[in-house]
């Protein structure tokens, strides 16, 4: 079992910048592949980056590369989502979450694992 904690959101003006964090409770961590998703209100779960279980792959969607940058500390337990120049349509709950089966899935129903979400607010 693997419990997620996510941490580090707020309230951000357009251009802005934020960091979130997840934190895993478990010693089997270090040993997967982790996502971050995000939920605007009224619309899907999305994709937004992954990062294999060394840290030395990562993906990312298409609207968030060159802003963000997903990495992990295996000796922390921890993975975080660094956010720069934040849009009011980056706007939505941040969800980290582990998929014990592969690495990069953009599929949230193939995620065993779901931290409860961090909100994320741009305003512009």
């Amino acid at each position: 079992q693997v419990q997620l904690v996510e941490s580090g959101g707020g309230l951000v003006q357009a251009g802005g910048s934020l960091r979130l964090s997840c934190e895993a409770s478990g010693r089997t961590f270090r040993s997967y592949a982790m996502s971050w998703f995000r939920q605007a209100p009224g619309k899907e779960r999305e994709f937004v980056a992954a990062i294999s279980w060394s840290g030395g792959s990562t993906y990312y969607a298409d609207s968030m590369k060159g802003r963000f940058t997903i990495s992990r500390d295996n000796s922390k337990n921890t993975g975080y989502l660094q956010m720069n120049s934040l849009k009011p349509e980056d706007t939505a709950v941040y969800y980290c979450a582990i998929d014990v089966s592969r690495y990069g899935s953009k599929t949230p129903h193939d995620y065993d694992y779901w931290g409860q979400g961090t909100q994320v607010t741009v305003s512009s």
